[in-house]
Order: C-alpha cells, then structure tokens, then sequence
C-alpha cells in the first residue's frame, strides 16, 4: 500500500486512523458497499498511490497536474476510457471523503475532466482468447513453431510490430530474462521476457537452425521459411488475421491488439503503472526517469508476477 504524507493539518493523528483505513470503514459502514464493490474503490486508489509513491509523493500530497499525468498515463497503456472513468470516480470518492473527513481542506479532483467514454480504442483479447489463438496454430506447418513463439513474445514482452520483426539474436539475453528491444527513435530498452516465451523460442531456434539464411539476415530472430530472410510488418499482419480467424475470433485485431491486451491485463492484475510504461518503451516518460524509480529486477519480478500467462494455471511453475 503506497504511503500517506503526514504534512497535511491533520497528519498527527494517531494510530489506526489513517485515511486510507478511515475510507475503507466508511465505504463499509456508511456507503454500505459490496464486498466486491468496497475492493474496486479501494484498488482503484492503491493504483493511484502506487503512482505518486514512485514519484516520491503521498496522496495527501496530491494536486490537479498529478490526476491529469495519471489519466495521460493509463490511456498511455491503452486503458478504455471507460474504465478510466471509473478509476476517476473511485479517486473522486476518496477525495471527497478527505475533505469532509478534515484530512484535506479542499478537493484537488474537483476542476477534474471526465475522460470521453466514447473514444474507441483497439480492442482486448482475454486470456483465453490468447490461447485460443495459439491453440489454432498448426505445429506440424514448418511455420508453425514459429508463429507460436511469435505469438508469446508479443504478448510476452507487448512489443510493437516493427519491434518483433527488428529482434535480433544478440538482442536475448534468455538466461537473464531480458531482451533488448530497439524502440521509435531507435530507443533501447531493457524488457523482461517470460518463461514461457523463451521456451518456445528456444524450441522454435531448432526449426530456424535447418534455414539457409540469407548473408545479411542471419541476426534476426523471426526468419521467413520461403523468403529465408527476416519478416515484414505485412507479413506478420497476415498470420495473426489468418490465426484469429482459425481460432473462431470475430473481433478487428493486429499485432497492436497484443501489446494493448498485455498492457490492460497487467493492469487489472495489479501491475504498477509506472513498470508497465518502462516496459511499453513510451515517449512520455524518458528512460532515465524510469529506471531512477525502478531497478530492472523489480521491473522483472512485477511483470512476471502480474503477467496472466505466468501462473500455475497454465501448467507451468515459474
């Protein structure tokens, strides 16, 4: 749980009277909420300090800009308005209750704009989806292993398409756990890459040996069969519509639709924010800001704990 700065008029309260356990009685005594309902409102706000925590601030500390970045930043990920809406209502909730409670004397969320509900953005695989698709995947095609390792890392990592096609093999560092990844501006950065995908890549790199490569292309990771050398943009467009289609999806997708579903996932996980956005490479947070907050292996471990596909469910203990 993120830390409360005490510099407000009332920050010497004593034990057992901090705001965030006062809200929380209040949303079960005095809202009368659901079980369910009092979490979401309480998620919600943890997000929200998580946030703030990492740029040294406490939610009593809190001011307009920092809602608006927080906003900018969850629709960086790929949010639905929609359920920014939500979250903004949860934080609303919150600091109206500071506010009345004495904590705060004025509400910073008042002069806050709701973000349009009706703004369309790519749409979200489930879980399950994901399976489905690679559960679609012919492994006896000579292309197949390597769709699915596609498939994983793109999820695996929410890389972009240019990203996937541009990995190169003296980009893996698989027994660290990492790849490096060359973003827009020729942008580096270090992203952690699951279990499961460095297992199917290790498993695809046997199909890739028997290539005869073309001189040139011999440092890609992702090699056309026929063409013998690296994948195209278009290329990879083709398999996943052809892939989504055998696994009975009638949802628009692109390889995009795979980095936003890792993004939302991680979120509704739990992930911290600011780690989801180091590890999506944005523009809007320069690199050496991220990692003055956070260390590669805690970027590591929180992807890893809050990735869907990295849990014993699947079949895999990691």
């Amino acid at each position: 749980m993120g830390k409360i700065s005490r510099n407000s008029k009332n920050g010497s309260r004593g034990q057992g009277s901090s705001p965030l356990a006062r809200y929380r009685i209040y949303l079960q005594l005095e809202k009368s909420l659901s079980p369910r309902t009092l979490e979401a409102y309480m998620s919600d706000v943890n997000k929200f300090s998580e946030y703030l925590e990492d740029a040294h601030k406490g939610l009593l500390d809190a001011v307009l800009d920092d809602f608006r970045s927080f906003l900018e930043a969850l629709n960086d990920v790929g949010i639905l308005p929609r359920s920014q809406a939500r979250m903004l209502s949860s934080l609303r909730s919150f600091y109206d209750f500071l506010r009345l409670d004495g904590f705060l004397d004025t509400d910073p969320t008042e002069m806050l704009k709701s973000p349009k509900v009706g703004v369309r953005l790519p749409a979200v695989l489930s879980v399950q989806e994901i399976d489905d698709i690679i559960n679609s995947i012919d492994l006896s095609k000579p292309e197949g292993q390597r769709n699915r390792a596609m498939i994983e890392v793109l999820y695996s990592c929410g890389l972009r398409v240019s990203e996937l096609c541009n990995l190169k093999i003296s980009d893996l560092y698989l027994s660290d756990g990492f790849i490096r990844v060359t973003g827009k501006g020729d942008k580096q950065r270090l992203v952690p890459i699951s279990p499961r995908a460095i297992a199917e890549l290790e498993t695809y790199f046997i199909d890739r040996n028997r290539i005869d490569i073309k001189a040139g292309y011999e440092d890609f990771v992702f090699i056309s069969e026929r063409r013998r050398k690296s994948l195209s943009r278009i290329m990879v467009f083709h398999f996943i519509k052809e892939l989504a289609a055998l696994a009975g999806i009638t949802k628009n997708i692109s390889p995009h639709t795979f980095r936003h579903s890792f993004a939302t996932h991680l979120l509704e996980g739990g992930a911290n924010l600011r780690i989801i956005q180091a590890m999506l490479g944005h523009e809007s947070i320069a690199t050496t800001e991220i990692y003055t907050h956070i260390d590669r292996t805690r970027l590591r471990d929180e992807i890893i704990a809050h990735h869907p596909r990295n849990n014993k469910a699947y079949g895999r203990d990691v």
